[in-house]
Order: C-alpha cells, then structure tokens, then sequence
C-alpha cells in the first residue's frame, strides 16, 4: 500500500469544537488540522479557503456533497450543487468527489428500496460521466446506520453503477449499520476508491483509531495496492468522554496510519 497521505474530513472538529465552546473560523479549523499533522484536508475548496490552505502547507484530498440520490436525476440540481464543487476540487489538485446518499428528507427517513438502490447508481453514472474530463474519482459514502439501507447504498454501487463509480468506505458507519467493513473491502477492492476512518465500540465512537473493535490494519492490508488518500473522520459525540484534544487524537491516529503504510 502506498498511499498519497493522511487526511482528515471536518465533521468531527466541528462537533468537537461546539462540544468545547470553541469558537472557530476557517483560519482557526484548518490550522488546528496542520497542528495535528495531517497532510490534506477533505473540504470544498473554496478561493477563500484554498488560499488558507496553501499558507497552511495542507493539501485538499476531496470534497463531499450531499444528495438525495433516490430521486430522479432532474431533480438532484447537478449544475449547482455538484458541478462547481467539482471543477474547485480539480483545479486545487484534490482527487476525490465523495458523494452521501442523503435522505430526501431527514426530518422523516424511509427506507431505500431495490428500484431505489438502482436508481441511485444511475444517478452516480450520471455524475460520473459529467465530471469524467477533470479526471476525478467519483466514489459513494455509506453513512446509513441500518443494516438494509446500508446494503442498498452498496449495492446501487457494486450492482448498478458504472464501474468507474467507486465506494467511499466509512468504516464506522458500515459497522453500526451491521455490517462488517472488512468484507466490503475485500469483496471489491477495485470499487474501493477512498476510506473514511473511525474506530467503534458498538455503536459509540472511540477516540482515535488505535482503541476499538474495528481491525483497521486487517482493512487496509485487503487492498494491498490502494494509492489513495487515508482520510480521518474521528467523532467524539455526547456519550462518549475524550480524554485528548482533537488535535493530540487526531496526531496519534494519523501516526498509526503513517506506521501502517511503512511496514
């Protein structure tokens, strides 16, 4: 495994932050992320932010939307929910359009059908081929917390999309959901195009990658020749109680990561 680096997504520094009653700016976030020792950032690399970023030293790896994929493909407002998010990610060297399969309405979810599921990885061999000329990877987030919606959202990938869609495996979420992450991977390690990485305890959050249930090593050595970014997304929610700030959990998992790659 030779990976491009160490990432990490924002979610989790700014739940953190309000959780501390910090308050913060993008100056204030991304430097906390650069004290930590990450070498990108997944964000929407906005002039603003990028230019921060730069002075920082930080790379940008990806960038995340959501959409409600279910719905037909008129309806997902592509031209200006995706498509200038993806031309800013191109243009600052960053990799990875992550897509989330969002609720069409979260204040009241539904379950995902097989036409759903179908439908979707239409939708992202749609997304797919409109981006194709900046030359970046396309991938779904799992981020369902029930064992058949998380079945749905694999499967509109590994059944019904292009095979140039690939998966964002966030590992946390695939084993709250009951699923085991490591079978994902090692069933479709050519659709693995990018990781978000949490470690669990059930269905809490740990904090960091070192402690928790979760093999992360036995993951990451399934897809042997994965080049792609390493992407943190540590969470430390109400119920949970951090011993460490952000910033020293964050430095220890990345050095884990670091140490796995090298061996």
């Amino acid at each position: 495994m030779t990976p491009r680096g160490v990432a990490t997504a924002l979610y989790g520094w700014m739940e953190r932050f309000a959780r501390d009653g910090v308050e913060w700016d993008w100056p204030t976030l991304y430097g906390a992320c650069a004290e930590a020792g990450v070498d990108a950032v997944e964000t929407d690399p906005q002039p603003e932010k990028l230019a921060i970023l730069r002075d920082l030293g930080l790379a940008v790896s990806g960038s995340y939307v959501g959409l409600p994929l279910t719905l037909p493909f008129e309806r997902l407002e592509v031209d200006s929910a995706v498509l200038p998010v993806a031309d800013r990610l191109a243009a600052a060297g960053g990799t990875n359009l992550i897509l989330n399969a969002d609720q069409v309405d979260w204040s009241n979810p539904v379950d995902k059908t097989d036409d759903d599921a179908r439908r979707q990885g239409e939708n992202l061999s749609r997304i797919r081929e409109l981006v194709a000329p900046l030359e970046l990877s396309v991938s779904l987030h799992n981020h369902a917390s029930e064992r058949e919606n998380a079945q749905r959202d694999l499967d509109s990938v590994v059944r019904y999309a292009d095979p140039s869609v690939g998966l964002c495996v966030d590992v946390a979420w695939a084993w709250v959901a009951g699923h085991d992450p490591l079978e994902w991977v090692r069933s479709y390690p050519e659709r693995v195009h990018c990781f978000h990485l949490r470690n669990q305890r059930g269905p809490v959050p740990t904090e960091d990658l070192l402690d928790g249930e979760l093999d992360i090593a036995a993951i990451l050595d399934a897809v042997p020749g994965y080049s792609g970014w390493l992407t943190l997304e540590l969470w430390h929610p109400e119920g949970m109680t951090p011993e460490r700030s952000m910033v020293r959990d964050t430095r220890r998992s990345a050095d884990f990561l670091r140490g796995l790659a090298c061996r």
